[in-house]
């Protein structure tokens, strides 16, 4: 990732990543540690721990193994603690990459999943207007539920679980504060299906790309609902890291990042069978869910003409890109 995506020179510049040991947290903390060498970057996650959610996922996702190498201020701490957010009011920050969130979709409690992701914008939403930094946080997909494809900010938002609920929440909040605050600098995000580097210890909540080719590596089919036409929009994490660099200094609003096609769970068997060089058969069977997306494609009209948004990875340069990590993953999986 040492494309420079911006032409804004962030040496020197006070750095927020909440949930920066996390997948795309981390990912934006090397893009900027790599680029801009005297950045001074903080990070705030509350890291993984034993505790885990009843479905058996851990309840944090943040791995100090995904900041080897990184060489800013670590701050262990909860998005949802107030003392832990104190840390955070006593330095004068430029820019805030908010990341911290319950991702898992599968949390069944309710009052945590919105206190942790909505109820916590609040503080994040002060902090930025304190400083007058310009704030980015991750908002999700998961606000439009089973609507239709295309997806398109303002349309068809109807989230079918606590989770995109929450997302929208924080959208719902953006709009609210932008009128109040009309020189507020806050952007929201709609990630659409990540995948890529450092998303290992998202567990059992990881890419299908990721979990597809480790069952290919382990030697197993495949396995996929029936009959793998489902689609979604995969978006490599790099062009995710492009889209929250490109939204500082843009118009305040929320966008769409994905890829803007959608390709389907076959395609992704058929390219990593290439890229793994292994032959595959897959099993195909019933799938069990009375509420499952057939498909999912961004509209990203407004954020290529209003961030100057690129997505830059096809499905096969990203799962290219990807796949040497893979193999590490298996290797390390297999060999204790």
């Amino acid at each position: 990732m040492s494309n420079l995506y911006s032409d804004i020179d962030f040496n020197n510049k006070k750095i927020l990543i909440t949930g920066g040991a996390g997948f795309i947290g981390s990912n934006i903390a090397f893009y900027l540690q790599h680029n801009y060498p005297d950045a001074q970057i903080v990070v705030f996650d509350r890291f993984q721990s034993e505790e885990r959610f009843p479905s058996g996922n851990y309840t944090g996702l943040g791995h100090f193994k995904n900041l080897v190498g990184f060489k800013g201020e670590t701050i262990a701490g909860n998005i949802i603690n107030s003392d832990d957010l104190k840390l955070l009011t006593s330095i004068k920050w430029d820019y805030i990459f908010h990341q911290a969130a319950i991702s898992d979709t599968t949390v069944t409690d309710q009052a945590l999943v919105i206190k942790t992701n909505a109820n916590s914008l609040n503080f994040f939403i002060n902090l930025a207007l304190k400083n007058n930094a310009h704030l980015v946080y991750a908002s999700s997909a998961g606000t439009y539920g089973n609507s239709p494809s295309p997806n398109k900010v303002g349309f068809r938002e109807l989230p079918e679980n606590v989770y995109g609920f929450s997302k929208l929440m924080m959208d719902n909040m953006l709009l609210k504060n932008l009128k109040t605050h009309p020189e507020l600098k806050i952007t929201g995000l709609r990630y659409f299906n990540v995948y890529g580097n450092r998303e290992f210890y998202k567990g059992k909540t990881a890419s299908m790309i990721l979990q597809l080719g480790l069952q290919i590596l382990n030697g197993n089919k495949p396995r996929l609902f029936k009959h793998g036409e489902q689609s979604r929009d995969f978006v490599f994490v790099d062009d995710v890291v492009q889209a929250n660099i490109k939204a500082i200094d843009k118009p305040s609003g929320i966008y769409n990042v994905g890829s803007g096609i959608s390709r389907t769970f076959n395609d992704i068997v058929s390219i990593l069978s290439r890229n793994l060089s292994k032959p595959v058969d897959i099993e195909y069977f019933d799938n069990p869910y009375t509420f499952y997306q057939n498909n999912t494609c961004a509209d990203i009209a407004s954020t290529l003409a209003l961030l100057g948004y690129q997505p830059t990875f096809t499905l096969e340069q990203g799962i290219a890109g990807y796949t040497a990590e893979i193999i590490q993953i298996h290797k390390q999986l297999n060999n204790g």
